[in-house]
């Protein structure tokens, strides 16, 4: 895979269900949900998720999202997942702003990042400063009472709104 290809980026289909499985198990700490949640995630949540495509047609990116029903204003971000092989080329956050971008009634972002997860965190907070939001954060699951005593606490990150955003360079 040359990693030059150019990437475009796409809702998702339900064709697309088992490549993005496949593409989530190469991205460990990642949770392995079942063929069945990627495949409706590519199906009901294609318009608050994204991919990122080679142009030999290799699924290398994912981002999985949707919009709460009791917040409309605010997209959450499921699950970025990102080929090794791609990361540090700014696909991520072409992703993500995209799919910002997509819906002009969204002007908030939260998602949850576990601690150690230190890319996560760098690619959040590089958004969120780039598109000047405010960031407030609070552990939303806790390890061994929400989650399995194995499983580090999970960290709510809520940003917005953008106060700058240019959905043409998105």
């Amino acid at each position: 895979m040359n990693t030059m290809d150019k990437i475009t980026y796409r809702k998702p289909q339900i064709a697309d269900g088992q490549d993005v499985h496949q593409l989530i198990k190469r991205c460990p700490p990642l949770d392995q949900n079942s063929l069945y949640c990627n495949l409706i995630q590519c199906r009901d949540f294609s318009n608050t998720s994204i991919i990122a495509e080679t142009s030999s047609n290799k699924i290398v990116g994912f981002i999985s999202g949707y919009i709460p029903q009791n917040r409309p204003e605010t997209l959450f971000i499921w699950q970025v997942a990102l080929d090794k092989e791609f990361r540090g080329k700014g696909i991520a956050q072409k992703m993500l702003a995209q799919l910002f971008s997509r819906n002009p009634g969204i002007r908030y972002l939260e998602t949850t990042i576990s601690p150690s997860n230190s890319a996560s965190k760098q690619l959040f907070e590089r958004f969120f400063n780039d598109h000047l939001m405010d960031v407030d954060s609070k552990t939303l699951f806790k390890s061994g009472v929400h989650l399995d005593k194995d499983h580090e606490d999970e960290v709510l990150y809520l940003a917005g709104p953008a106060k700058s955003f240019d959905p043409l360079t998105a």
